[in-house]
């Protein structure tokens, strides 16, 4: 068929949908209505590849992989979907036809507010690389009717309002109300005798939702590969009780059927109460109980027996907070279906591996032994069990270290019972994975270095990556045209095709077109932060960007140092006349009750305003904060940045992704050798990174010797901005505003070390500013950071996971059902 005659079937079925599907003409129809229809129409391309790639995963019986998380980041799927189809010339011109621009109609999609931070984000490249690569995969979570909020900044303030982002429906979303399961919480746990006169425990009287699956295509790059991202949302078993209505009390009618649908309401809820921490325990036992028994489902449609359930089955939990799955597989095989524990434990431990992302303690998941018992009285039992029986083993493995086995405890007893949820998914998985080496070596070394000891086999790291099609040739249009001008396409499927990009690194023309193209991302996103935030960027200047999440070990606070530094310079003229201008720019949400982190905020916005009110400095100096960070607002800021900020404490990152989107889009990076920062310096060269601060092992010697008076005695820049925050210099309606940012360096001890890297980070600051005024160097350098992070991309780690964790095989579908395994 012709492109013509292409282009005609397109526009058919854009009005077609537009017509029956939302009953809408040209003249009733909103742009929203315009944006479904092309939702529609691009699911009409996905429909049989997805079906054919299911039944190709049956036909051969394939072993799947089910990825556990409690975030995914998908953000908008419409273009990217076009994209992987290829299709985005053909739509362009097609949606003519709708009387509305092609970029505005994508700009109407809603991020999906399934996530966070990095986890969620990390979530979704892994998704579309298992889709991309053809390999069997599922992603699991919860459908939550909110996300974690839409942040407004109102006088400088970070306020947390809802993120209805499923206020218009989901178009995307394929609701299966025959996929329903019933989940349990509270009751009592008996020991009866079954029919073969065999002990067993019964979990009985319990408190009961239903869980209802809704599921999103995941649609590979340039194949037919269609996966499931399969998601819960939580239904009242009964609509309401006729006792309260029928005697007239019609609130607490429906008071059953409004608690039971609140586990998934909103993204982990605020777990400061005691409430909270019940709701947020629920929520993890609830998608993963559903999801367990829609394994068990699927499993069983081809096997009567559970011996061959870890050569079909592959579980990755994605953080803690899946790890209640393994004493629920555990009750499933053993209360359920029989199993004895020694064969049942052997299937789980064969089955479950663990990815751990964190080293800070206060993200090492516990939970309360009287919670579990209050809510999951059956698990609580299980993972006694479990633990029992790893401490024989421990004592067996180290009969001279008595302490050894308190160390490695999965309930310990220091001073409360808590169940420890990563030491729970470390005895029941078979591999554990860190996601950087630094972080990989961290957590045997130290986190963990008792059961790296017990198990070094069992340890392994995949650093993590992130999908080239949506953080290039999505978010970055114009760089992905001068790529595959230069090197082809092929790049998009094999990123390490990028090192064929070195040789124009020296090329003068080649710099200078990519120098354009940064400029052009800058006005896009002058454009985007004026239309939407009223905010105003120069693109004329330097764009150095800190977006991520708030956290006091991420360090803002040191930008922020800078920031003022300079300001304080600019008044005072102790600058160069020819200084470097630059706009700072900070992006990311704090945590609703992590008050640190949003005072620090607010300090962003009064230091921003002091700068913008003083003549000297705001000729030379911008601060600017972009409120809701999110995938889009990323997916503007990063092809624009040229200084990316990753400058967290050495040690406390375990990977990060966003310095691997910012140095493939062709920012340069300041940074610790921390998280895979250590990576992408070695791979781009030291020559091309501008390396500060102390590192790992020299933190761990200074911790406990640690004065960060010394560092203040020393260093008068920083005596005068410390008064400054402490005078109320940046808040004179509030003087003590800032006072205990100051308490956080001075009489909390400075824990994450900023006052001791900052000497060195502004002074690498200043190598920055000079380097950036030799644009060939400079172009030279972002280049060569393009072409040299090809290793950074998630289809290299999911065939690693693949490969060495999963043990799973390419299953290729192909039009008309057929297929290919590699």
């Amino acid at each position: 068929m012709g492109k013509h005659n292409e282009g005609q079937d397109l526009k058919s079925s854009l009005m077609n949908h537009l017509w029956y599907t939302n009953c809408k003409d040209m003249y009733s129809a909103t742009p929203r209505d315009k944006y479904t229809a092309t939702v529609f129409a691009v699911r009409d391309f996905i429909a049989k590849k997805w079906i054919e790639t299911q039944q190709a995963y049956y036909e051969v019986d394939a072993k799947r992989v089910y990825y556990l998380s409690l975030e995914f980041l998908l953000g908008r799927l419409l273009h990217n979907y076009i994209l992987n189809l290829r299709l985005d010339a053909e739509f362009r011109a097609a949606s003519d036809v709708l009387a509305i621009p092609y970029d505005e109609l994508i700009e109407l999609e809603w991020d999906a507010g399934l996530g966070n931070g990095g986890l969620g984000r990390l979530a979704a490249c892994f998704l579309d690389s298992m889709a991309s690569m053809s390999y069997p995969g599922y992603g699991y979570g919860i459908r939550y009717e909110y996300g974690i909020f839409f942040q407004k900044i109102v006088d400088g303030h970070q306020i947390e309002t809802p993120d209805n982002w499923l206020r218009y429906g989901n178009a995307w979303e394929f609701p299966r109300p025959e996929v329903l399961y019933m989940v349990h919480f509270h009751g009592k746990v008996n020991s009866i005798m079954d029919r073969n006169k065999k002990l067993r425990m019964e979990w009985a009287d319990t408190d009961s939702v239903m869980a209802m699956a809704y599921d999103y295509p995941i649609l590979g790059y340039d194949n037919n590969t269609v996966n499931t991202l399969r998601l819960w949302s939580a239904k009242s078993t009964r609509d309401f009780d006729f006792q309260y209505f029928n005697s007239g009390d019609y609130v607490r009618a429906v008071e059953d059927k409004s608690t039971s649908e609140s586990i998934s309401k909103v993204l982990y809820p605020n777990d400061q109460s005691l409430a909270g921490k019940e709701l947020r325990l629920k929520q993890q036992y609830f998608f993963v109980s559903a999801t367990l028994k829609d394994i068990l489902r699927r499993y069983c449609k081809e096997h009567k027996k559970f011996n061959a359930f870890p050569k079909k089955v592959a579980i990755q939990l994605n953080d803690t907070h899946p790890a209640i799955a393994i004493p629920e597989l555990m009750r499933l095989l053993v209360d359920d279906n029989d199993l004895e524990w020694d064969t049942a434990w052997e299937v789980t431990t064969k089955t479950f591996s663990y990815t751990n992302h964190t080293i800070l303690p206060e993200a090492l998941e516990t939970w309360s032994e009287e919670i579990m018992w209050h809510l999951l009285p059956r698990h609580l039992q299980i993972i006694r069990e479990i633990d029992r029986r790893f401490q024989i083993q421990v004592s067996f493995r180290f009969p001279d270290d008595p302490q050894r086995k308190h160390r490695l405890a999965i309930l310990s007893r220091n001073g409360r019972d808590v169940v420890n949820m990563a030491r729970l998914a470390i005895v029941g998985s078979h591999t554990v994975n860190g996601v950087s080496e630094l972080h990989s070596d961290i957590i045997k070394d130290v986190v963990f270095k008792d059961f790296h000891e017990m198990w070094p086999k069992k340890f392994q790291n995949v650093t993590n990556g992130v999908t080239p099609r949506r953080w290039i040739l999505e978010a970055n249009p114009g760089l992905s045209q001068l790529i595959m001008e230069a090197i082809g396409d092929q790049w998009l499927k094999n990123l390490e095709l990028l090192h064929d990009l070195e040789p124009f690194a020296t090329d003068t023309q080649f710099q200078q077109r990519f120098l354009d193209i940064k400029y052009q991302n800058k006005i896009k996103l002058r454009d985007f932060v004026k239309k939407t935030f009223n905010l105003s960027l120069d693109p004329e200047i330097m764009l150095d960007c800190q977006v991520k999440r708030f956290h006091e070990y991420k360090r803002q606070l040191l930008n922020i140092l800078h920031a003022i530094t300079l300001y304080n310079r600019l008044i005072t003229g102790q600058v160069d006349p020819d200084m470097v201008p630059r706009t700072i720019l900070f992006a990311g949400k704090s945590a609703p009750g992590y008050f640190i982190c949003k005072l620090i905020i607010k300090l962003i916005h009064s230091v921003a305003a002091i700068i913008h009110a003083h003549p000297l400095a705001r000729e030379k100096l911008q601060l600017i904060f972009v409120p809701n960070y999110s995938v889009t607002e990323a997916q503007t800021i990063i092809p624009a940045a040229e200084l990316s900020e990753q400058v967290s404490t050495a040690g406390y990152e375990a990977s990060g992704t966003g310095n691997m989107k910012f140095a493939l889009n062709g920012a340069l990076t300041i940074g610790t050798l921390d998280g895979a920062n250590i990576e992408i310096r070695e791979e781009v060269g030291p020559e091309n990174f501008f390396l500060f601060g102390l590192q790992a092992e020299e933190i761990a010697a200074l911790r406990a010797t640690y004065n960060p008076m010394q560092y203040l005695d020393n260093n008068e820049e920083l005596t005068l901005i410390m008064h400054q925050l402490s005078t109320g210099y940046f808040s004179p309606e509030n003087k003590d505003l800032f006072q205990p940012i100051v308490n956080v360096f001075l009489g909390e001890g400075d824990k994450y070390f900023v006052l001791a890297d900052y000497k060195d980070y502004i002074q690498q600051q200043e190598t920055v500013s000079e380097t950036y005024k030799d644009k060939q160097l400079w172009a030279k350098m972002a280049i060569l950071n393009v072409a040299r992070c090809g290793k950074f991309s998630s289809d290299r780690a999911i065939q690693t996971y693949a490969e060495k964790i999963w043990d799973v095989q390419s299953i290729t579908a192909r039009k008309g059902g057929s297929f290919d395994i590699t």
